[in-house]
């Protein structure tokens, strides 16, 4: 296993990874460095709850992402309607999208920037960043309610974009 990365190597991980730690930095995120990756990880407190955040630098594809992770794993029995649920709420999307990994009930949202010819600006980062904490602060009351209801994943949709 290659050592943790820590902040002050951000310039040794590349420019991707450096404004990502100086955005953090700069905009009071309290965060951890995952050991031996380009990643930092933080908690976000919502409106609907709270959950773990990723930042990812891909320094070599010049490239940031940035995951909010639904708070819970979706049973298997539910896995099914939560696919339906985020196949509706990510269409028509411009910025980001939901996954559902399938194999252990992971949900989270992505957003990502591909900044090749140009740099990751702390405008960039933010809009990435923000972007998506709101719409998974949106989405959770859907996503929660397929659990513990026995709502439709169209109604949870619905409701959550106010479409009753």
């Amino acid at each position: 296993m290659d050592d943790p990365l820590e902040p002050g190597d951000a310039d040794a991980a590349g420019p991707i990874y450096s404004a990502m730690v100086d955005f953090f930095e700069d905009d009071k995120w309290p965060y951890s460095v995952v050991p031996g990756e380009p990643v930092l990880s933080m908690h976000f407190v919502g409106e609907n709850g709270h959950w773990v955040c990723y930042a990812q630098a891909r320094d070599e594809q010049q490239q940031f992402v940035f995951y909010s992770v639904c708070p819970m794993a979706m049973p298997d029995f539910k896995r099914d309607a939560v696919a339906e649920f985020v196949t509706r709420a990510n269409y028509g999307m411009i910025i980001g999208n939901f996954e559902l990994d399938y194999n252990d009930g992971e949900v989270r949202y992505k957003t990502s920037l591909d900044v090749e010819g140009t740099y990751l600006s702390p405008p960039l980062i933010r809009q990435a960043v923000y972007a998506n904490v709101l719409m998974m602060d949106r989405y959770l009351p859907g996503i929660l309610s397929l659990v513990y209801t026995g709502i439709t994943p169209a109604e949870a949709v619905a409701q959550v974009e106010g479409k009753r």
